[in-house]
């Protein structure tokens, strides 16, 4: 069998490529910091970024395709929280740190968010905003009973052949 039949057998679910891209950022951010080289935040995120997508089951490219600036801000406030603890105003350093760097990170967000939306268009991404916009048509179509007007459809309550128990009895041996 060819390379190219075969697909990996590692699977993640949007979550865990959330998780991973997260992580991925947040270890860049350490490695800066003990290297002194502010170059490998966004080169852990890109890569990070890029083994998320790739791993990422292609039924859930759609819910990945929207968190790298989310992710990318997460992971920067995080760092600047930790970095703003010790300081004498905690709202200045923090606000002060944020503008910083993520300015200074723009660019590998944006690079970061267009690796993800070319690797996901090539697994599959178009399927997936057809299938959202198949399943969003067929949900605008089924009416909605409104009170005193579709009497014929009634549709029971949650529980309703449940039995309710209230308590348990009370059982006395005389």
């Amino acid at each position: 069998m060819s390379d190219k039949g075969r697909r990996s057998a590692v699977r993640l679910t949007a979550r865990g490529a959330i998780a991973l891209v997260l992580i991925g950022t947040l270890a860049g951010y350490v490695l800066a910091a003990l290297l002194d080289m502010p170059l490998l935040v966004g080169l852990a995120f890109i890569g990070s970024c890029l083994v998320g997508v790739t791993l990422v089951n292609p039924r859930e490219l759609l819910s990945l395709m929207v968190t790298p600036p989310l992710i990318f801000f997460t992971a920067t406030l995080v760092v600047e929280l930790g970095r703003a603890l010790g300081s004498a105003s905690l709202v200045q350093a923090l606000a002060l740190g944020l503008f910083t760097s993520l300015s200074a990170g723009a660019p590998w967000l944006f690079a970061g968010s267009a690796l993800v939306l070319a690797v996901a268009w090539k697994r599959g991404l178009p399927a997936n905003v057809r299938e959202l916009r198949e399943e969003l048509r067929a949900g605008v179509d089924v009416p909605r009973p409104r009170a005193g007007r579709d009497k014929a459809f009634a549709p029971e309550p949650e529980g309703y052949f449940e039995p309710k128990v209230y308590g348990t009895p009370r059982v006395t041996d005389e």
